[in-house]
């Protein structure tokens, strides 16, 4: 039985409209998740960034997103807020390299139902867009360690003091050294 199989035999049978707009401007995990969701029966539909999305949400309101938050050309909620209005049954999927609550809290308030911190595998991602209204999704095989999430943080305050060592190491509380030390080295696992 593969992997697919099981996850039918799960209770977890696709529905008629099985259109997916996957939203990441990293190509290379777009493309795989665009394959991979397609081995599962999903019909992709791949965009670059908010731009492409809303192109492609007016011609197909599709059926499943999965929008990542932070796009070169703007904000995921924009598309998150375009597919709804287009089509208020859309199951949108909410992708982040940088999660936090309050960004959870604007995805799932702006009609998202479920937020993943990336890299999600695909896996992931087909449970939580079929996931059934109420029902808790299980947690992932293989979640960030607390480094990787420490290490995220950093980074994304990092990005928001605008490269700034001696500011971001201002707002979390460390000396500047300790920042280059942590800056200079490659992301945890």
């Amino acid at each position: 039985m593969t992997r697919l199989d099981d996850a039918r035999t799960n209770d977890r049978s696709l529905p008629e409209d099985t259109t997916l707009l996957i939203v990441d401007d990293d190509e290379p995990f777009r493309t795989r998740l665009g394959r991979a969701m397609e081995k599962r029966g999903f019909q992709p539909i791949l965009a670059a960034g908010v731009a492409d999305a809303r192109k492609i949400v007016k011609e197909i309101a599709p059926a499943f997103a999965v929008v990542d938050l932070r796009l070169e050309d703007g904000d995921g909620l924009q598309v998150v807020d375009q597919i709804n209005e287009k089509r208020e049954d859309c199951r949108v999927v909410m992708l982040t390299g940088y999660g936090n609550i309050a960004t959870a809290v604007a995805a799932v308030k702006a009609g998202a139902i479920d937020y993943l911190s990336k890299p999600a595998d695909a896996d992931d991602v087909e449970k939580a867009l079929l996931a059934k209204p109420g029902e808790r999704p299980d947690p992932p095989e293989n979640p960030m360690s607390a480094d990787r999430v420490r290490w995220e943080h950093i980074q994304r305050v990092y990005e928001l003091c605008d490269h700034n060592v001696s500011e971001t190491a201002r707002r979390l509380g460390m000396h500047r050294r300790t920042l280059q030390r942590i800056l200079a080295k490659r992301a945890p696992r």
